[in-house]
């Protein structure tokens, strides 16, 4: 089965082969529809959830809200590896991954709209705008073929995505041992800052065009039907990333007001 590789380590071609073999037959088999359908549901428990810690913080149950946080953190992340070692557990993880990531996101939401809320009122909610703005825009782009998920553009945003995980990760283990990249944090308005915000926001939705290639040709390919659920799971991985993103570029904005 020719699929190719996708930007998101969720999405790859050794998964989707894998699943390919098992009886397809009996289970049905992965459609583009049923995975967007299910990617809607993840969305509404994702909203839901981050509806509850935002209203949290707002009614003065921070300390509860932050706990909820980190719940949601490495919920997420447990939850994550256990779907990407494990596919056919999707159908049952990949609904709490989206009640975990709501946790998280609705909290971070909180603290940055009151963070924010004299120099930049309404940044949530253009974040949250800007975020489905640019995931319509990015599925009308693939679906008239204006971009192409091409093999010399998936191993351009490929590597893009790996570069950014690997500078991420070095930041945050130079972090536990005292030093700080000031140009990465928060706070920081340069326009170095915004300039690195700006090109992650783009790989992020450049990502985008990737995950439903793979989608697209997992359906084609006639994947398992849990896959769906591995699917939506997937694309749901790249718009938190895009919204956390879109997020800090905001606020590195606000700074500046």
């Amino acid at each position: 089965m020719a699929l190719f590789e996708s930007g998101n380590p969720t999405l790859t071609e050794k998964i989707f082969n894998s699943a390919a073999t098992r009886n397809a037959a009996i289970q049905g088999t992965m459609s583009v529809r049923g995975t967007m359908n299910k990617f809607g549901f993840m969305l509404l428990m994702l909203m839901g959830a981050a509806t509850y810690t935002w209203n949290l913080y707002q009614t003065g149950n921070p300390g509860q809200m932050q706990t909820l946080m980190m719940v949601g953190i490495f919920g997420g992340m447990i939850a994550a590896f256990a779907i990407i070692f494990k596919p056919t557990w999707a159908p049952y993880i990949a609904p709490a991954y989206g009640l975990l990531e709501g946790l998280f996101i609705g909290g971070l939401s909180a603290v940055m709209n009151d963070m924010f809320q004299k120099s930049y009122p309404g940044l949530v909610m253009q974040a949250v705008g800007l975020t489905f703005g640019v995931a319509i825009a990015m599925f009308l782009l693939y679906n008239f073929r204006v971009i192409r998920a091409t093999e010399k553009f998936k191993s351009i945003i490929f590597s893009a995505t790996l570069g950014i995980a690997i500078f991420y990760g070095l930041t945050m283990l130079l972090r536990l041992f005292g030093v700080q990249i000031d140009f990465i944090s928060v706070g920081n308005n340069s326009t170095l800052a915004i300039g690195i915000s700006l090109f992650v926001v783009a790989i992020a939705a450049l990502n985008l065009i990737m995950d439903f290639d793979m989608i697209e040709k997992g359906a084609e390919a006639g994947a398992p039907k849990f896959m769906e659920w591995y699917g939506a799971f997937g694309l749901m991985v790249t718009i938190v990333w895009l919204y956390i993103e879109i997020l800090k570029l905001l606020s590195r904005f606000a700074k500046r007001n």
